[in-house]
């Protein structure tokens, strides 16, 4: 699994866009620091940097129409058998630059391009307006 780049997540299908809210949710709970190949770069950055951007997936879900567990609203939140990260856990690691419009550095035109080609393989074609 992948976390697309962030200007598609209103393009995606409703199983990418929920199945990108369970790779958060995987990511953020026991997940977390487990290696995957094509995630590895989340765990150089603050845990709040992971929670920013499921918030982001969050707010596209509602925006469907679609529910989720309001507990994940919450930053600390882990999952229900993981334990809450504490204040100073959630936010050491590489912080998020303002001046980005991305969470992550690894989220640049390039990786948007990989993220087009990936959905296309998979059968579905977005165009950026």
């Amino acid at each position: 699994m992948r976390l697309w780049h962030e200007q598609l997540l209103s393009y995606l299908p409703r199983q990418q866009l929920l199945g990108q809210h369970r790779e958060c949710c995987a990511l953020r709970g026991n997940g977390w620091n487990k290696p995957h190949a094509t995630v590895n770069y989340v765990f150089e950055y603050a845990p709040y940097q992971l929670f920013q951007y499921h918030e982001m997936v969050l707010e596209e879900m509602s925006r469907r129409g679609y529910n989720h567990d309001n507990l994940w609203d919450d930053p600390y939140y882990r999952g229900k058998n993981c334990p809450k990260h504490s204040d100073e856990s959630l936010f050491q690691g590489n912080n998020f630059s303002k001046n980005s419009s991305s969470i992550y550095q690894e989220h640049d035109e390039a990786y948007l391009r990989i993220c087009i080609e990936n959905l296309k393989d998979k059968g579905i074609n977005i165009a950026l307006s």
